[in-house]
């Protein structure tokens, strides 16, 4: 089993460097200019290489340790108890319901914002590690350590419980390739892209995620602002 070491956290430039040198690697559908990693990163260079890997440009900002926009943390905590049976429902679906199911999400109107976006709470506080920065990405899509774990098992088949999650997030649980495909088929991020952006390349030869998990992980962020009872409404449209 390959391990990743307890080395020390590279500087978001390494990070964005990694990143940049595994474009080959995105799933990215247009043509875009190579970018370089002199460039300055800033948010358009995120959103282009996000674009390019195939991450969210929130995501990204984890990684250039970039302040996320308040408008992006604002969710209901009640949707993320929903979500789960949201992608067991999704990934039972033929390509043109899934398709169905992220349009009508994308119909909904996102829940009103609250007078600040809710803070982290203080289990929630993780070091710098690539840990705390996957299950902080899990976060972005209001995605808990409980519903995590189980939406992780859904769409990956890898099994691991909620204090497993927050250990990761912690920073003490090892990532292992097994964990790393988990962590990718739910953020729907390519493995090989993770693997570059941990160090872990060796272990994402040839490992893809089929269609169905690409589609429950988009709708994953389709829903992410949306209320518990409009999350049910999408899951009651799936069955």
């Amino acid at each position: 089993m390959v391990m990743m070491e307890f080395l020390e956290y590279p500087n978001s430039d390494i990070l964005l460097a990694r990143l940049v040198q595994s474009q080959d690697s995105g799933p990215s559908k247009v043509e875009l200019p190579p970018i370089r990693v002199s460039e300055v990163p800033g948010e358009e260079f995120l959103n282009r290489l996000a674009e390019k890997v195939g991450m969210q440009s929130h995501d990204l900002f984890l990684v250039a340790g970039l302040t996320i926009p308040d408008d992006a943390l604002h969710f209901d905590e009640a949707a993320s108890r929903e979500l789960p049976e949201l992608v067991q429902r999704a990934l039972s679906l033929p390509a043109p319901s899934r398709q169905r199911l992220r349009d009508h999400a994308g119909s909904l109107a996102e829940m009103p914002r609250a007078d600040s976006p809710r803070g982290k709470r203080p289990f929630e506080q993780y070091p710098p590690g690539f840990g705390s920065l996957l299950v902080r990405m899990l976060a972005l899509r209001n995605l808990g350590w409980s519903s995590a774990a189980k939406v992780m098992y859904l769409m990956s088949g890898v099994y691991v419980s909620a204090a497993t999650i927050g250990a990761v997030g912690r920073g003490a649980k090892e990532l292992d390739a097994e964990l790393l495909g988990g962590f990718a088929a739910v953020l729907g991020i390519p493995v090989a892209v993770l693997a570059s952006l941990t160090g872990m390349g060796e272990v994402a030869a040839g490992r893809t995620q089929p269609a169905e998990t690409t589609d429950a992980a988009a709708l994953l962020w389709d829903v992410r602002h949306l209320t518990a009872a409009q999350v049910r409404q999408v899951s009651h449209l799936a069955d």
